[in-house]
């Protein structure tokens, strides 16, 4: 009978492709881990990876082993969270991912209310891309993510935290700064600089206006917002930056005009877990709190004015 031991042998193998790895993951010996899956696969009577002294390779059957595993391990998880739930004995790590956009200006303000809520849960953030993070929720490698829609999602449960507008980021004294007659044809026409491929930030941006269009092939890429803000400080385009980094002071310190775009397509900033985890009243309540983070860095952005 294949075992739940045999099946985190397989998915850490999977993660490593190195047996010496995929044993320390586990905290096991190399010795065992490799008996462990060899037993599986003369359960199952075929190979699900195959060996060289160079390397491992999973075959097929083991790729779409460790897409079922992943699932059933997860399930189990959610199992044992529920009882501690239940208990009222919350116990593990909290595993929070969220896109870049988003992550350094709101957790740090969520922190501490988190703390006072939960003093004795730790909670570990990843920035990642949103598809990264929707595949590391379903796997169970996350247990929440910060994200912005839309996007597709899946089977995943979301809460809104806040709809996230626009302001445009321009060199002091372009013809755009500080007017109230901002255009998506006018942004079309002018230099515009985004994030690379890969930032939903980049679709929304596009997106804030129906009639923007698509930005020419030629057209300046970033890996982040600051890097955004330098190529506008220096001459070379314009951007949109979201009104949470505006308020977190993105921009403070940078020679720049920021001119508000109330008539802008904001996205939309949501929290989201697995529609089966156990802790959806926990994270409900999670999601009130950055709510109220929120609130409090807009008051204090309002007041720095």
């Amino acid at each position: 009978m294949t075992t739940l031991r045999q099946l985190r042998f397989l998915v850490a193998l999977s993660d490593t492709l190195n047996f010496s790895r995929a044993a320390e993951l586990c905290h096991v010996t190399q010795p065992t881990l490799s008996a462990g899956i060899k037993e599986l696969e003369d359960q199952l009577g075929v190979p699900l990876a195959e060996r060289s002294k160079r390397s491992v390779m999973l075959t097929p059957l083991g790729v779409e082993m460790v897409r079922r595993a992943r699932v059933v391990l997860n399930d189990v998880a959610d199992i044992e969270a529920l009882a501690h739930e239940q208990a009222g004995t919350l116990q593990g790590d909290l595993r929070l991912g969220a896109i870049p956009t988003v992550g350094p200006f709101l957790v740090p303000r969520a922190l501490p209310l988190l703390r006072k809520a939960w003093p004795n849960q730790r909670l570990f953030l990843r920035e990642e891309l949103t598809e990264s993070l929707v595949t590391g929720l379903a796997e169970g490698r996350l247990d929440l993510i910060l994200m912005a829609l839309p996007h597709a999602i899946g089977n995943i449960e979301t809460e809104l935290l806040f709809e996230d507008g626009y302001h445009l980021a321009t060199p002091l004294g372009h013809a755009l700064s500080g007017g109230t007659n901002v255009t998506g044809e006018k942004l079309a026409a002018a230099s515009l600089l985004l994030l690379e491929k890969g930032h939903c930030l980049q679709r929304h941006a596009l997106e804030a206006y129906a009639e923007m269009g698509t930005p020419p092939g030629d057209a300046f890429a970033a890996t982040s917002l600051p890097t955004l803000i330098s190529m506008v400080e220096e001459g070379l385009g314009i951007t949109l930056l979201p009104q949470l980094a505006v308020d977190a002071g993105i921009a403070r310190g940078h020679a720049i005009a920021l001119t508000a775009l109330p008539d802008a397509c904001p996205r939309q900033v949501v929290l989201g877990w697995r529609a089966t985890s156990p802790h959806a009243a926990r994270f409900r309540q999670i999601a009130a709190l950055f709510r109220q983070a929120r609130k409090t860095l807009q008051a204090r952005s309002t007041q720095e004015v």
